[in-house]
Order: C-alpha cells, then sequence, then structure tokens
C-alpha cells in the first residue's frame, strides 16, 4: 500500500514556545515600548506618565489596576 492512512501518517512535533530558553540571555530588552514621543507640556502629568511607564516595565504589566495607579501616585508624593 503506497498510500498513508490517517493513522499511520507521522505525528508532527510539538514545539515549546511558552518555555524559556536557558541558552538564550537572560538580559533581553523589553519588547514593548510604552513611552510615546508626545508627552504633554505639563512636567507633572509627564512625571506621572513616566512613573506609570517605569512600574509597567518593572512589573512587566501591560494594564495596570486603579489600585496600582495609586500606589504610583502616591510614590510620587500625592495625598488626599
Amino acid at each position: 500500500m503506497a498510500e498513508q492512512t490517517l493513522l499511520e501518517a507521522p505525528t508532527p512535533v510539538f514545539v515549546e514556545r511558552r518555555q524559556r530558553d536557558t541558552a538564550a540571555p537572560t538580559a533581553v530588552a523589553e519588547r514593548r515600548q510604552f513611552r510615546d514621543g508626545d508627552r504633554s507640556a505639563r512636567p507633572e502629568v509627564a512625571e506621572l506618565a513616566n512613573a506609570i511607564d517605569d512600574y509597567k516595565i518593572a512589573y512587566r504589566r501591560r494594564f495596570i489596576t486603579f489600585e496600582e495607579l495609586f500606589d504610583v501616585m502616591t510614590s510620587l508624593g500625592y495625598h488626599r
């Protein structure tokens, strides 16, 4: 029989892409860029935006919660 049946077909090799390559360097630059070149002219707004971006990069977060935003604001000295 020259024709392969479905059961006789070779199984494809599964490639696990979620695991990190141990041979790859660990200090890989972050691919996502949170900062944009169009920041506010107000220094307070730019300071808050930079602090939020730094938080996102440090904790590898794409989006932050309101609680995390409040933590960033209090770290800048905001108080009610």
